[in-house]
């Protein structure tokens, strides 16, 4: 397609909000990235004090859930463990 043909399907406003959208997810991308680099540093501070970063991400993630919901994934774990043999 050539410009004007683009041109022709997205007017001039329509073009602005979706730059700005792609924009807004390119900020958040790397506002995410720079999370993620943070998180990374913690951890491994933790780990060098002594404590199991899986076992924090564990935790961070059960503390997320209502209770509810904790019981339904042990119970599911549960199940899904002993059809597959294991002993829990």
């Amino acid at each position: 397609m050539t410009d004007q043909a683009h041109a022709d399907v997205l007017n001039e406003t329509a073009q602005g909000q979706l730059r700005s959208f792609i924009e807004r997810v390119e900020n958040l991308t790397t506002e995410r990235q720079e999370v993620g680099a943070h998180i990374r540093d913690v951890l491994a501070e933790a780990k060098s004090q002594g404590f199991d970063p899986r076992i924090i991400r564990k935790v961070v993630s059960l503390r997320g859930k209502s209770r509810a919901a904790r019981q339904e994934e042990e119970a599911l774990l549960d199940l899904y463990a002993h059809a597959a043999g294991l002993d829990l």
